[in-house]
């Protein structure tokens, strides 16, 4: 061109994380949940990865969903039996993603490896996060071989999750995610005090020992429990499980505080889905769904202080975050 500036093609169907991707596993799903049809997906392909992009007609999409189909199912039946998983984050996520009329609940569970790895666990649709569908979710995954109990769990204090759990593997610790629980206490004050009664809740999650978070959480009672008894109770019937953390290693506090591994992997999904037009299958829409959380699986990092972990499976004991056998040692 005469002004010497080049043209930069820029899509409106993909999110920048997927334009430079090289993965079908990725784009293809997006693609479709994005409202593209089969017979359009050659078109957007060539448009995202040039002139090397796949010739795929109707019928090799069609296969594809096919084959996701199938590894969904395999997916869902494999043995757990030389499976552990230490840690577990469980949610309830709802989409309104070409989903039929209502949105569906989709029940996941994401578990940590004694080497820190995050895998995906557990996944189940349905229409509500009742005892009765977590109880089902976590039946499977014991019957498939899934015999050690986790050490903790982390979700939100709502979900019907933690009864299930009790009867599937009562010797799974709690831990109430921070981030739910925040937001619900600040749900019960006025908008206006949001940064004063943050940074009160903050001094509780935050401390540095137990009997810290507890004088905090004494504090924020006094100041707030006459004209604020609602959200202090809020706070207060969880303290345990709120609490819990303080009893594993101190490199962990950062993942078990909170259920975000599930919350910000939903994140992105909710966002690549929410626009979408026309009315997919249940089936199809949980295929989708699954196919990209898979997608994403392998991008998810590490747990912090993954060598902590053996101490944990050893069943070694641990004081605000630090192992008991390696505190008393620098008391002496």
């Amino acid at each position: 061109m005469a002004s010497g500036k080049k043209i930069r093609f820029t899509s409106h169907i993909l999110p920048k994380w997927a334009r430079r991707s090289r993965s079908l596993d990725a784009l293809l799903p997006v693609l479709y949940l994005r409202g593209i049809s089969t017979g359009d997906f050659q078109e957007a392909l060539s448009a995202i990865l040039g002139a090397e992009a796949p010739n795929l007609s109707p019928g090799v999409i069609s296969r594809l969903t096919a084959e996701w189909e199938t590894e969904y199912e395999r997916w869902q039946n494999r043995d757990l039996s030389a499976r552990r998983y230490v840690y577990i984050w469980a949610d309830g996520v709802y989409l309104q993603a070409r989903m039929e009329p209502e949105a569906e609940c989709i029940l996941v569970v994401i578990g940590a490896t004694p080497e820190g790895k995050k895998e995906l666990v557990g996944f189940h649709v349905g229409r509500r996060e009742s005892s009765q569908s977590w109880r089902e979710l976590l039946v499977d995954l014991k019957a498939r071989g899934l015999a050690v109990a986790p050490e903790i769990a982390v979700g939100d204090g709502a979900l019907g999750f933690w009864k299930a759990l009790d009867e599937i593997f009562p010797g799974t610790r709690h831990q109430r995610c921070w981030v739910h629980k925040v937001s619900n206490v600040l749900n019960k004050f006025p908008k206006s005090m949001a940064p004063t009664v943050k940074s009160d809740l903050r001094e509780v999650w935050q401390a540095e020992t137990r009997a810290a978070a507890e004088t905090a959480m004494d504090t924020f009672a006094k100041k707030y429990g006459t004209k604020y008894d609602k959200a202090v109770a809020c706070l207060t019937r969880d303290c345990e499980a709120l609490l819990a953390f303080f009893d594993f290693p101190a490199e962990h506090w950062d993942h078990l505080r909170t259920a975000n591994p599930i919350e910000s992997t939903f994140a992105t999904v909710r966002h690549r889905t929410v626009r979408t037009k026309g009315a997919l299958s249940q089936k199809t829409a949980k295929l989708m769904v699954f196919t990209l959380i898979r997608a994403a699986s392998k991008k998810w990092r590490r747990l912090k202080g993954a060598n902590q972990l053996p101490f944990v499976v050893d069943g070694i004991k641990f004081t605000d975050g630090v192992a008991v056998h390696d505190a008393e040692p620098r008391a002496a």
